[in-house]
């Protein structure tokens, strides 16, 4: 994938990169790193190919499912934004 310009912004100067991509489904997560994408330089927008995320969703649902080990578990704090 080759875009020319970044459609949120209209930037010329969008880079490959690698980068952690979190994946959410009802009250689950599942953090990927070292995911393909294209990135803005300007307003760091991001974009990836379909194959990349119906990958990323098949292989949540495999780990959800129990179907498929992840690579390593970590532990996370949460903390309630009060304004």
């Amino acid at each position: 994938m080759k875009i020319e310009r970044c459609n949120f912004c209209g930037n010329k100067n969008v880079v490959f990169k690698q980068v952690d991509y979190i994946y959410r489904h009802k009250g689950h997560f599942m953090l990927f790193e070292n995911v393909p994408c294209e990135e803005c330089t300007y307003c760091g927008e991001r974009y990836f190919e379909a194959k990349i995320l119906r990958r990323v969703e098949k292989d949540f649902f495999e780990v959800l499912e129990r179907k498929k080990q992840p690579s390593r578990k970590i532990e996370m704090p949460v903390e309630v934004f009060v304004t």
